[in-house]
């Protein structure tokens, strides 16, 4: 395994987890459903953006299937934010 690439991959999920808290605290505070699905959503773009390796490295799965499962977390994320940019605010 590469330190870069492991320091770059902790780097971008502890921002993506911060990005989440914080959409979190704006939902709990404003009492906004928009930013549960912004917290939502960041959740799962984090946690793709680190899955391939783990998936392929410790779980031994192909590099496509691994690569297949990441793109479909992070796909699923970005629906999520675009639901709460375009979904139905009641």
């Amino acid at each position: 395994m590469h330190i870069e690439l492991v320091i770059a991959k902790l780097v971008t999920i502890g921002l993506g987890l911060l990005i989440t808290y914080q959409a979190y605290k704006g939902y709990r505070m404003y009492d906004s459903e928009p930013m549960l699905y912004v917290a939502i959503g960041f959740l799962f773009i984090s946690v793709g953006s680190v899955i391939e390796g783990v998936l392929y490295d410790v779980v031994g799965l192909s590099i496509f299937l691994a690569g297949t499962i990441q793109t479909a977390v992070v796909a699923v994320g970005m629906l999520v934010i675009l639901y709460s940019l375009y979904g139905r605010i009641q």
